[in-house]
């Protein structure tokens, strides 16, 4: 157990689960001293909890007789935000917290009160989250599984990864700090020994992953939230620029969240820009559009998009055996 907080909430359900516990057995099911035992005890005492003792072969600690904490009070919007955060939880990590979450949720049908199940109940018929992209988890899931191991024990881990564009694995050791779900893939970030840095690696490239008995400690001043903020957005980009047909404006304008800017053009044309990965990321884009869309910049997307029509259409030749 991590904190005090936690430590005091635990040690006030012992003693209204069971009456009279030792001194001794209460602090060995806390992992802490009788020492700290009874710092806790008196910590409770301050806040007014009824604790007593009583002596004895058959004495120990309890709480006065009829005294019970009070139940979970959730306001019903606080009950919705519960509710859905868990059943998120379950959609996102599959199997990893599957069990987790449906405990959880079975939990709080059966404290919540009417009300605010009836709020859950009409949140799940209205408040719809769907269309979000992730791939299936199951072959994941043992790779996950250990790196949350990995994490929590704080053990290094052995991978054989592949980059990206590259069919031969690297051997790397990593200290995994935190896992990560962006844009429909998984990630573990930690420190890697081989580059001497934090770096960022995609689970679906990693071909094996050891745990190792080598331990380590999780920098103070590591921040997940932070690190990812600067790794994404030193990513290598590709500032594109497509124009949309008259015919075909309407699509750009229902995809508006996509791109960085939008100009709408006196001939009923749309101009839009946006950043992409690499070159391929963004001709593949170019080509599903088809012939709406016209790629204006860079020259090198111009080029790769006119090698790859050229290809197709030598795919197809005209009256063509089948």
């Amino acid at each position: 157990m991590s904190n005090t907080a936690t430590r005091l909430i635990t040690l006030l359900m012992l003693l209204q689960r069971q009456p009279n516990q030792k001194a001794s057995d209460l602090a060995e099911k806390l992992g802490i001293s009788v020492r700290s035992l009874h710092r806790y005890i008196g910590m409770l005492d301050e806040m007014g909890i009824p604790i007593y003792s009583e002596r004895g072969p058959y004495g120990g600690f309890s709480l006065v007789r009829g005294y019970k904490m009070p139940p979970l009070v959730f306001t019903p919007e606080e009950a919705v935000a519960v509710y859905l955060g868990t059943s998120l939880v379950r959609e996102m990590w599959g199997k990893l917290y599957q069990d987790a979450a449906q405990g959880a949720l079975s939990k709080l049908d059966n404290v919540l009160p009417e009300e605010q199940q009836n709020e859950i109940a009409w949140a799940r018929r209205t408040l719809i989250t769907t269309g979000m992209h992730r791939a299936s988890l199951d072959a994941l899931i043992p790779l996950l599984e250990k790196i949350r191991r990995a994490i929590h024990e704080q053990r290094r881990v052995e991978m054989k990864y592949r980059k990206q564009n590259d069919q031969g694995v690297q051997a790397r050791e990593v200290e995994p700090y935190a896992l990560v779900h962006r844009w429909g893939w998984w990630y573990v970030v930690g420190y890697c020994r081989l580059r001497s840095a934090i770096r960022s690696f995609r689970i679906d490239r990693i071909a094996e992953l050891t745990l190792l008995d080598k331990t380590f400690q999780i920098p103070e001043e590591f921040n997940a939230q932070e690190y990812l903020a600067r790794a994404f957005a030193a990513e290598s980009s590709v500032m594109i620029r497509l124009c949309f047909s008259p015919q075909g404006a309407h699509v750009a304008r229902n995809l508006h969240a996509m791109w960085d800017t939008l100009e709408e053009k006196p001939d009923g044309s749309v101009i839009v820009t946006f950043a992409m990965p690499d070159l391929q990321w963004a001709a593949s884009m170019v080509m599903g559009f088809g012939p709406i869309v016209t790629a204006l910049e860079p020259e090198g997307l111009r080029q790769t998009v006119r090698e790859w029509a050229n290809a197709v259409v030598e795919q197809y030749p005209t009256g063509e055996n089948r």
